[in-house]
């Protein structure tokens, strides 16, 4: 059962041999350009490699900032469906006075305490973090990114 505590998502490939890969391959290019200084080597080939290990490293967090971004446009859609099925309101003037950080935290919440816990968070104006752990009905979410 997801819950505050484990609801946090790591992808082993990405976090565990993709960045790494990349960054080990940036960091080597970039001693190989600082040795190439100092023993007054011709610096093209290795500026060149330099320039391609940061396009390299570069991708995963591309793909990464992506993705989360979607993934947020798709949280503050389902936060305003959400709350127009509860409400029979707009989303706009609550979703005005929130930051992305604490919709994204307020998706967890099960129905029966999210419109008050919604109104407490711009009350309070709590933390994200503090959002997540007043939610007594955690609705999981195994799709996040």
């Amino acid at each position: 059962m997801q819950n505050y505590k484990n609801h946090r998502r790591l992808y082993p490939f990405h976090h565990f041999v993709l960045v790494p890969i990349t960054l080990l391959y940036f960091l080597w290019s970039l001693a190989n350009l600082i040795h190439g200084i100092m023993g007054g080597e011709d610096l093209a080939p290795t500026l060149q490699q330099l320039m391609g290990a940061f396009l390299f490293v570069s991708f995963p967090f591309l793909a990464r900032i992506y993705a989360l971004k979607n993934q947020n446009r798709i949280i503050r859609l389902e936060m305003r469906q959400r709350y127009f099925e509860m409400t029979g309101k707009s989303f706009k003037e609550k979703e005005s006075q929130l930051r992305l950080s604490q919709i994204i935290a307020l998706r967890f919440a099960g129905d029966a305490e999210l419109l008050p816990l919604m109104d407490r968070a711009i009350k309070e104006k709590m933390k994200a973090d503090d959002i997540k752990k007043a939610v007594t009905d955690w609705q999981e979410d195994r799709h996040r990114v």
